[in-house]
């Protein structure tokens, strides 16, 4: 028969074991299970949606366009249930658009997006000068924003045409002028060359006249070549291009000896300068010298 004592320090075990088994039996029930989503990845829901190159967050595109042009923002992402994509000019922190809908007085924003597609290109009509600047598109989601960012580069075509503004050619020669148009990301319509007010890209009546324009992704060249010079072919030579102000260059045509004379003052000009220094300069020592003594 058990004690009194026996039956006390019985009944103690009995307790620390059923303490134990609760304890026990909670930590069971925190441990995870291969199904439990709280080891997910708190975005796993739309991540096979996200375009492969804009996975990570804070990506970055650079658009150029020029000046007056349309320019197109690129953002990838599936518009989910209550997610919404948004578009801010970090400049002033503005809002743009949010879904397809446009909150701003500026109605050269909009966006762009066709009905079940991805995109959510931003649309920036006829671009100023203020436009340059970074512009952010932003996903809103139950964990947080994913955002893309796009720097927008808004540049101005220069034409310009290549050599002295001052071109001198002998009588009877040919005429070469070439006209450079540089930060240009679309090509001209159009180069038009003129003679003084009269344009001669299409010129019968003097003939021996010939333009030609080679278009680059960023540079345009416009070549005017015209043969056997005359006097009268002197003048001002102007290149008009379509998206750009125009660039002169001034031609003289001179007979032969005239010509020469005017290689010669040329020629001349860094000796006479040359002569004129030298002897200023040794009277300045001999001053200098004479003072001393």
């Amino acid at each position: 028969m058990m004690t009194v004592a026996g039956r006390r320090a019985w009944r103690r075990r009995w307790m620390v074991a059923m303490l134990l088994g609760c304890v026990l039996a909670s930590v069971d029930g925190l441990t995870p299970q291969a199904g439990d989503v709280s080891t997910e990845d708190p975005v796993s829901d739309i991540r096979h949606l996200l375009p492969k190159a804009n996975f990570a967050n804070n990506t970055v595109t650079n658009v150029t366009v020029q000046l007056g042009a349309n320019a197109f923002l690129p953002c990838k992402y599936r518009h989910l249930a209550d997610h919404q994509v948004s578009w801010f000019r970090r400049r002033d922190w503005h809002i743009l658009t949010t879904g397809i809908f446009t909150y701003t007085n500026d109605e050269r924003f909009s966006v762009l997006h066709p009905e079940d597609s991805d995109d959510w290109t931003l649309q920036i009509k006829y671009t100023t000068r203020r436009d340059n600047g970074t512009y952010e598109c932003q996903l809103s989601t139950g964990t947080g924003v994913i955002s893309q960012f796009v720097n927008l580069h808004v540049v101005v075509p220069q034409a310009f045409i290549l050599g002295s503004k001052d071109y001198h050619v002998q009588l009877g020669s040919t005429i070469k002028l070439v006209c450079l148009i540089k930060q240009s990301p679309t090509p001209p319509q159009y180069v038009f060359w003129y003679h003084n007010d009269h344009m001669i890209n299409y010129d019968t009546q003097r003939g021996g006249i010939n333009v030609s324009t080679e278009t680059g992704p960023k540079k345009t060249h416009s070549h005017l070549v015209i043969t056997d010079a005359r006097y009268d072919d002197s003048g001002n030579y102007t290149c008009s291009a379509s998206n750009t102000q125009p660039a002169f260059s001034n031609v003289f045509v001179s007979h032969g000896d005239k010509m020469a004379a005017i290689q010669r003052r040329k020629a001349a000009g860094g000796a006479t300068n040359l002569s004129v220094t030298w002897p200023l300069l040794w009277s300045l020592i001999a001053a200098a010298f004479l003072g001393l003594r």
